[in-house]
Formats: structure tokens, C-alpha cells, sequence
């Protein structure tokens, strides 16, 4: 029967999954055009998976128009390193061009150079038209489908037939897709789709260049004579003439406008993911409940037997967490930082909650480019109020008096830490001269988001939380501190803490992997309904593991639980750290100094949140655990 149950539930889980996954507000109206209107191409930036440093489109000396101008971008954008901005190409609704000519430019020793590097480097070309961005698409061997990668390559490198030596090629000549959904009624078109194939095509023309009239002989509308790949390649080298063209064609689609961005966001074979992860979940279900089961079956018999009890010389021979009762709330060492961190904690729980309940339900699209970073720097710096109350109302109960040093400490600690790496990097990708660099102005706006809206929102929450009554404890604390006796060495506070942390990560670690992938492969991640249960997963994981630990630690006369329970769950953000350094050396191709610096940099940030969150989660389950089981005995 228990069986039926669970994969009856396994399968509503299922469909919430699917559902979760295949529905999204798309976050922008829809745009109508008529045969004949004009499509704007914008280019992005350019982005590479061996560097992981964006550079805008024109740094390199593509055809540019007279006047470049920038998209409106929001936080999210810029802390990304997109740079939107205007090109030269132009097409009109459902008019296929034919070898259009862009521009002719001619290398010099300094432009071949950067040529050479980006495409050494496996840059990738992005540009975006209708909100929707440029992909290559790449048909299966194995399977009768078709895959799809953001951008192409600046370029590629390879030998002439019968030569070693290795020579670099341009992609200099587009061949663009863009496929539209009609309507029957009132004629007009969606766009649903925007692909294109590069070719590296050395273009040859006769008489005097005039790029209004000089008519290519490698590619002539006239003649339909056409871009093939068994042209002769565009070679990058010193003062060699590149002209630029390109061909458009339009294709009609079944494929609805609401529908357009399922291609991208169903990219890999999720056939893999679908089954790690619910195994994945069913284990730590298991494991979970198990738990659960044991620690309630003895807990329920320890209570009872205390409870019967007669006398105080009965009571005093017994062994367990009953004969540290007058020691279990006494406040810990350094109890103003546990206050700061549990604050911090609970503002990134908040923040973590909110954002993902707004992914799920759709609102953060994946056409909002941006939005998701966008929105959780905003939810963050909103749940200062509740980082506040919480460490004031934990200061409290430590029978602390200056709130107002905790709330500022609760304020700082984190951001100030965060900020420090965050510069330094900076610094480092300025040297390399990236987009991805943030502005000043964008340092601007973090730094008023900070001290302008977190700081003060914190000392509210501050306020409210010392002004509400003190948390009382159930038991006494005696005034002599009792000696704990000497621990088993596997109740050694190290090693417990680290065994600890190996069940949290193993709630998260195949669904990092997916996450890892999306921002350092450059794809999109928008499986949030697989995340939200894997997040639920891991709080109700971090809850448990903690509380078993603790109930051992109690049960061994050792009351000095309050960092343990913090560091118990909080320590899986080791194993995250360790499992990035993995990935990296088997996952990314990343050469550069700078780069690894970025990456682990980067890393150490989201580790250390990490540590934050999962520390505060299972904190709270230990301070509710003492609280019952020593309010559930009658202490003489």
C-alpha cells in the first residue's frame, strides 16, 4: 500500500515538474509585422566558454554603423556583461535577400591580431532579433533531431590540403534564417525563430570596389550563384581585404509565438536529468523518512522513561540529554557573530523563496534577459528587514542590549565580505578590458541598493525584533557551567560537522551540475519546478541531519550545540566548493589565469552563501528540537 502511495505521488510530482517546465509569462507583448517591414538586428556580446570574458561586438572592427547606440539594459544585463547595441543588419518581413555586402575592411597587423586570439579563444558571435537570440543549429548523428547553440564562431582554424601549418579563418558570410508564424486572417507575421549558418568565404569581385555597385563573383543575387561550404575560405592574416555579406530567408512555421523559446530551453537530452534527479529525490525521501522514524520512536520512549521518574536519586543516575538540561540554553561563545550569521541566513532563505516562487509561476523569462539576477538583488536587499529581526530576537534571548551594534554588524558582514572578492575581481577583468567589467555607474546603484535601501531596512527589522518580548527558555540555566566528560572520537565536533554536511550536498549535487552548466557553458537553466523540489529537499535534509547529530551530542553530556547545529549542515558548502574545483578541471576548458581566478572567485561567493543559507536551516531545526524535547520532561 505504501508503495502505491509513493509513485502515486511520484507522479503528481511529475506533473508539477512538467508543468512548471513548460509554462512561462513570456514577459514582453508579442510583436506583429506585415510583409515589407523592417527588422532590426542587434548584436550582443561576445562570449567565449574557454575565458568565460565577454567583450562587446565592436571591439573587434566588424562593420559598424555611423552611430552606435545602446539598448536600454537592465542591472541584471550589465552584471552579465551584455552590451546590446545596434548593427547593419537590416531585413525586411518575408523579402529574402540574397548576398548582401556589409562592408569591406583591410587587416592590420593589430586587427589581425585580435582576430586571431578571439577565434583561438573559441569566441561565439551573439546577436538577438525580436528579443529572441541567433542559433546555430546542429542536426544529430545518433538521433533525428536538432540541437541548438547560442551564437557562432567568430572563426575557425584549420590547413589547406597538403599544408601543416595552421591558418585562421573568418566566418565573414551569414546565411540567416527567420522562421515566422502567419496569420491566416489578418496577414501578418510573428517572428518564432532566428538561425543562421557562417561560412568563411574568400570573396572576389572585378573592377574598382564600389560597395553600392561592385558585384561579388563568389556570391551574385543575379546569377544565383550562392555561398557553398566547398568556397575558398576567408584567411585571417595581415592586410588582407574581408568583406562582410550575408543572406536572408524566411520560412513559415507551425510553431506558435507563446511556444517560440521551447527549442532553447529543451537544448540537451533531458532524458538523464528527468531520471537522476527523481532518483536522486526519491533516496534522500527515503533516507529522510527513515530518520525521521527512528529519532521519533526513541526520542518518544527517552521522554516517556524520564517522565517516570520518582526520584531526584534515580534521576541523577541516569546518562543522556536530560542531566544537561541546565546547561542547553546557556549562550555560546561568540554568540553576537551567531546572532549575524543566522540574520544573514534568513534574509538569503527569503530571498531564495521569493525568487524562485516568481520563476516558477513565469515571471522571470527567459526573453527578460537579466531578469533573474535583476530580481534577486532586489528580494535581497527587501529582506533586510527579517535578517534584522531575526538576529535581534535571537541577540535577545542571549540577554544582549545593543542592537543596534548587531544590526549593523548583520548589515555589513556579509555584503562587506562579498564586496571585497567581488572588486577584486572587477579589477581583473577591467585589466583584460571586458564587458564583462561592471561600470560605475552599476557600482553606483549596488552600493545605494546596499547602504540606501538594506542598511536601513535592516535596522527596522532590528528595532521590531528588540522591541518584542525576549524568548524565554524552557529550562533553567545553572550558574556553573557543568564539564562535559571526554567524547567518542566520532562524536569529535570536526568530524561530526563534516559528516554532516555529505547528505545536504548529495540533496543538491546532480541538479548543480545542470545549474554549473548554465552559467559557465553559456546555456539557459529554466527548470525551476525541478529546482524548487530539490530546494524543499535540501531544507527538510539540513533540518533532519542536524537534529540526529544534535540528539547524539546531547545524549553524549555535550552541550555546546549552538555553532555545532550551524556548522553541521552549513559545512555541505565545502563539498560544493570541492565539487566546483572538480568541474572545473573536467568540465570547462578555461586556460587563462584571469579566468580561473574569476571562476573560483566567483565560486568562493556562491559557496559561502551556500554555507550561509544551509548553516541557518539547520540552526532553527536544532534550536526547535532543544526547545521541545527539554519543554516535554518535568525537570525537578
Amino acid at each position: 500500500m505504501a508503495f502505491w502511495r509513493s509513485l502515486v505521488f511520484s507522479s503528481l510530482l511529475l506533473s508539477l515538474l512538467h508543468t512548471s517546465l513548460s509554462f512561462y509569462l513570456p514577459g514582453v507583448a508579442p510583436q506583429d509585422f506585415f510583409k515589407g517591414d523592417l527588422l532590426q538586428v542587434k548584436v550582443n556580446k561576445l562570449t567565449s566558454t574557454k575565458t568565460q570574458l565577454p567583450y562587446s561586438f565592436y571591439s573587434l572592427p566588424y562593420c559598424a554603423p555611423a552611430k552606435i547606440q545602446d539598448s536600454a539594459e537592465n542591472l541584471g544585463e550589465v552584471l552579465r556583461g551584455d552590451r546590446i547595441e545596434n548593427s547593419l543588419y537590416v531585413f525586411k518581413m518575408r523579402e529574402p535577400q540574397m548576398c548582401n555586402i556589409l562592408c569591406k575592411i583591410k587587416l592590420d597587423a593589430k586587427t589581425a591580431k585580435e582576430f586571431k586570439e578571439k577565434i583561438n579563444d573559441e569566441y561565439r558571435v551573439n546577436m538577438i532579433l525580436d528579443n529572441l537570440p541567433l542559433v546555430v543549429p546542429i542536426k544529430r548523428n545518433d538521433q533525428d533531431s536538432t540541437i541548438y547553440q547560442l551564437g557562432f564562431h567568430v572563426g575557425l582554424k584549420g590547413q589547406y590540403t597538403g599544408s601543416k601549418e595552421e591558418k585562421y579563418f573568418i566566418h565573414n558570410h551569414l546565411a540567416f534564417t527567420v522562421k515566422y508564424h502567419r496569420d491566416v486572417q489578418t496577414e501578418s507575421a510573428r517572428i518564432v525563430g532566428f538561425e543562421v549558418k557562417p561560412f568563411s568565404v574568400k570573396h572576389e569581385y572585378e573592377g574598382k570596389w564600389d560597395e553600392k555597385k561592385t558585384r561579388l563573383t563568389t556570391c551574385d543575387p543575379h546569377a544565383k550563384h550562392t555561398v557553398v561550404n566547398n568556397n575558398s575560405p576567408q584567411e585571417v592574416e595581415e592586410n588582407k581585404e574581408i568583406i562582410f555579406t550575408y543572406d536572408v530567408e524566411f520560412k513559415e512555421s507551425d510553431v506558435k509565438w507563446a511556444s517560440r523559446w521551447d527549442a532553447y530551453l529543451l537544448m540537451n537530452d533531458d532524458q538523464i536529468h528527468w531520471f537522476s534527479i527523481v532518483n536522486s529525490l526519491m533516496i534522500v525521501l527515503f533516507l529522510s523518512g527513515m530518520v525521521a522514524m527512528i529519532m521519533l520512536r526513541t526520542l518518544y520512549r527517552d521522554i516517556a522513561k524520564y517522565n517516570e521518574l520518582e526520584t531526584q536519586e534515580e534521576a541523577q543516575e541516569e546518562t543522556g540529554w536530560k542531566l544537561v538540561h541546565g546547561d542547553v540554553f546557556r549562550p555560546p561563545n561568540n554568540s553576537d557573530l551567531l546572532c549575524v550569521y543566522v540574520g544573514t541566513g534568513v534574509q538569503f532563505f527569503g530571498m531564495i523563496l521569493v525568487t524562485m516562487i516568481f520563476a516558477i509561476l513565469g515571471f522571470l523569462s527567459p526573453s527578460n534577459r537579466g531578469g533573474l539576477m535583476t530580481a534577486m538583488l532586489l528580494v535581497w536587499v527587501f529582506m533586510g528587514i527579517f535578517a534584522g529581526y531575526s538576529s535581534t530576537r535571537l541577540y535577545k534571548m542571549f540577554k544582549g542590549s545593543e542592537w543596534k551594534k548587531i544590526a549593523l554588524r548583520t548589515a555589513t558582514l556579509f555584503p562587506a565580505t562579498v564586496s571585497v572578492i567581488f572588486f577584486i575581481l572587477n579589477a581583473l577583468i577591467w585589466g583584460q578590458k571586458s564587458s564583462g567589467a561592471v561600470p560605475f555607474g552599476t557600482m553606483f546603484a549596488l552600493i545605494f541598493l546596499w547602504f540606501g535601501i538594506s542598511v536601513p531596512l535592516v535596522f527596522v527589522g532590528s528595532y521590531i525584533g528588540f522591541k518584542k518580548p525576549a524568548i524565554e527558555n524552557p529550562v533553567k540555566t545553572n550558574k556553573i557551567p557543568r564539564q562535559i566528560p571526554e567524547q567518542a572520537w566520532y562524536m569529535n565536533p570536526a568530524f561530526s560537522v563534516l559528516i554532516g554536511g555529505i547528505l545536504p550536498f548529495g540533496a543538491v549535487f546532480i541538479e548543480l551540475f545542470f545549474i554549473l552548466t548554465s552559467i559557465w557553458l553559456n546555456q539557459f537553466y529554466y527548470i525551476f519546478g525541478f529546482l524548487f523540489l530539490v530546494f524543499i529537499i535540501l531544507v527538510v535534509t539540513c533540518a533532519e541531519i542536524t537534529i540526529v547529530l544534535c540528539y547524539f551530542q546531547l545524549c553524549s553530556e555535550d552541550y555546546l550545540w549552538w555553532w555545532r547545529s550551524y556548522l553541521t549542515s552549513g559545512s555541505s558548502a565545502l563539498y560544493l566548493f570541492l565539487y566546483a574545483t572538480f568541474y572545473f578541471f573536467t568540465k570547462l576548458e578555461i586556460t587563462k589565469l584571469v579566468s580561473a581566478i574569476f571562476y573560483f572567485g566567483y565560486m568562493l561567493i556562491a559557496s559561502y552563501a551556500f554555507f550561509v543559507v544551509t548553516g541557518t536551516i539547520g540552526f532553527y531545526a536544532c534550536f526547535w528540537f532543544t526547545r521541545l524535547i527539554y519543554s516535554s520532561v518535568k525537570i525537578d
